[in-house]
């Protein structure tokens, strides 16, 4: 009989965002990377990296609103 696979543990929302705001910055250990390689999924990157985008997006809009005004 086989055994049965052990579940990967997943990562949380926080971590996600960590991951996505790491990358936005391009600084991550190699560590840390295998590390998310393992426990995020493909649906946990896109969403955090499609919130990180719009919340950039918003607040560069927002700072040449206040500075131009």
């Amino acid at each position: 009989m086989a055994e049965p696979v052990p579940e990967r543990p997943k990562a949380g929302p926080l971590e996600a965002a960590i991951a996505v705001c790491s990358a936005f910055l391009g600084i991550r250990r190699r560590a840390a990377y295998e590390k998310d390689a393992v426990r995020l999924t493909p649906v946990q990157v896109i969403v955090a990296g499609i919130i990180g985008a719009v919340i950039f997006v918003l607040s560069l809009v927002t700072l040449v609103h206040f500075i131009t005004s």
